[in-house]
């Protein structure tokens, strides 16, 4: 019962980080529409640029846990697709864990860097001074959960399941969809 909790409660955070990622895709073209619609009378949005790279940010790093779970982001498998069950499962570990070692960096340095900004009150140098730190959380908010979906995965391949992006393309093959193959 627990497990099943922590599956669904895990499962939760990747959709809502997804869902931040849309919406922060929502927000660029929120945007860039004002934007557009604005020009007819030759006003622009304050910040507007600062706003879109600052959700383009956002957009990326919120998404990359989603996306790791339904493997659909590049994977180079020409070696380990080769490799029998045993030895793959390593290779699967060893990558999980040197993948966790340099996400945890990203994510430790980012907030370090997120948190100085607080302290220092920066604040952006473009039309609208906005406080650099509120956006700057975005790369250690999005890097966070994906280093939690990475031991996610690395627990599942410790225990000797398949990781759930390989499942994924499983899937897709099976279906025939090879959209995600290079």
């Amino acid at each position: 019962m627990g497990g099943s909790l922590l599956r669904r409660a895990l499962d939760g955070l990747y959709l809502l980080s997804a869902g931040v990622a849309g919406l922060s895709l929502f927000g660029i073209f929120i945007v860039m529409m004002a934007q557009v619609f604005l020009r007819q009378w030759n006003i622009q949005v304050p910040g507007a640029d600062d706003f879109t790279a600052y959700l383009c940010v956002s957009t990326t790093f919120f998404a990359l846990a989603y996306t790791f779970k339904r493997g659909e982001l590049i994977r180079v498998g020409l070696f380990i697709d080769k490799a029998g069950p045993a030895l793959r499962r390593w290779i699967e570990v060893a990558v999980l864990v040197v993948a966790a070692i340099l996400v945890a960096y990203i994510v430790n340095w980012t907030f370090l860097d997120a948190m100085f900004s607080l302290e220092i009150e920066e604040v952006a140098q473009g039309s609208v001074p906005f406080l650099l730190w509120i956006p700057k959380l975005a790369i250690p908010g999005g890097a966070g959960i994906l280093l939690i979906a990475i031991l996610d995965e690395l627990v599942t391949v410790l225990r000797g399941a398949k990781p759930s992006y390989v499942l994924a393309a499983e899937e897709r093959a099976a279906r025939g969809d090879f959209s995600a193959e290079v």
